[in-house]
């Protein structure tokens, strides 16, 4: 009995702090006047399960962690889930929207109704439930706006080890693809106060539900 309490309590006080760390992940992208436009020009799309991940919110993080200014929006991934449509002509078309609208950016929209096929994975439940399988466990973080216009975010993993600066390996994905995006990316270079973690158990199951 003693010990179900203790485990309770545990798990009380790991939901609180995920509570702060989102709600300072929003702080920083409601703060962020580029970052809170392209939210708007995607949600005009009105795509189901629609979401701005990786990157976008990853290395913002990253970024004031180091006491960096927000580095540059060079490109941004957009990821919905739609299994009534999963022509590459649609996201293209809808690449070219985005395109339009904020030309100074390059846009990458993702259907993740059709990305298990790419991956030789089981099909996708969810936009959620593909980020579960993203190399990174940092990068399975996504954003959309709400019909309030405040940020809300999903995340495979939580979000704690973003602001901890972990580069964790998640092990739904080889390792050597994680270590060889990092050395693509040179992500040690440009933020060094990252550390590389691993974990030898199967891909945890996501913490959030839409």
């Amino acid at each position: 009995m003693k010990r179900r309490r203790i485990r309770k309590r545990h798990q009380h006080q790991f939901f609180l702090c995920q509570k702060t760390y989102r709600r300072a992940l929003i702080d920083l992208i409601e703060a962020d006047p580029m970052r809170m436009r392209a939210l708007r020009c995607v949600q005009s799309l009105n795509l189901p399960q629609c979401y701005i991940a990786a990157g976008f919110v990853r290395n913002l993080v990253w970024d004031a962690m180091h006491k960096y200014p927000p580095s540059a929006l060079n490109d941004i991934d957009v990821i919905y889930y739609d299994p009534s449509d999963t022509s590459r002509e649609r996201e293209q078309y809808l690449q070219g929207l985005l395109q339009k609208t904020m030309p100074e950016i390059t846009w990458q929209v993702r259907n993740q109704a059709r990305m298990h096929e790419k991956h030789h994975d089981p099909a996708y439940a969810g936009t959620l439930d593909a980020m579960r399988f993203w190399p990174e466990k940092e990068t399975a973080i996504a954003v959309r706006l709400d019909m309030n216009q405040r940020c809300e975010i999903i995340a495979a993993f939580g979000v704690q080890s973003l602001f901890e600066l972990k580069l964790s390996h998640n092990p739904a994905r080889p390792w050597a693809v994680f270590q060889q995006r990092i050395e693509e990316k040179q992500w040690l270079t440009h933020w060094p106060k990252l550390t590389v973690t691993t974990q030898c158990s199967v891909a945890a199951k996501p913490i959030d539900e839409e």
